[in-house]
């Protein structure tokens, strides 16, 4: 189901094959896939970022690796509570690597794509209460709407 949000969902390819997910985004008519894991590599059939790429290329879904919206490994574990000690340190943590430099440009560069089109943000997590891309989403979402206001 599509829950967007101006113009941006959140997708995690945990529990599906590359055939269900694809279909899944065109079934939302998501023009790009935003994919924000730091290394776009997976074990998981499909999920690699060339095999990705291709795959979402095929239908007409174009693909965008952002690797500065990541969330660096060591940062990981508190992402598994909602709220919490851990949650909140590592929440903590990348909110502050959304300040930095390179995750700003990252974040302008999502922007700019989701003011166009239908934007999906992809990381491995299902549940995107589990995983950074929920916060890479509010903060776009953020930004999209200062840029209305404006």
């Amino acid at each position: 189901m599509w829950n967007e949000t101006n113009g941006i969902t959140g997708i995690g390819y945990e529990g599906e094959t590359l055939d269900s997910f694809i279909r899944k985004l065109s079934d939302w008519n998501v023009a790009t896939l935003v994919d924000v894991r730091l290394n776009a590599i997976s074990r998981k059939r499909g999920f690699s970022k060339t095999a990705l790429s291709l795959g979402l290329e095929a239908k007409g879904i174009a693909y965008l690796h952002l690797p500065a919206l990541g969330n660096p490994k060591d940062n990981r574990d508190g992402y598994g509570e909602s709220h919490g000690h851990a949650a909140d340190i590592a929440r903590g943590v990348f909110r502050e690597r959304l300040g930095g430099d390179a995750a700003r440009m990252a974040m302008d560069r999502l922007v700019e794509v989701a003011q166009r089109q239908r934007v999906a943000v992809l990381c491995f997590e299902s549940n995107e209460r589990h995983c950074h891309r929920q916060q890479v989403i509010e903060a776009a979402v953020e930004q999209l709407g200062s840029l209305l206001t404006v």
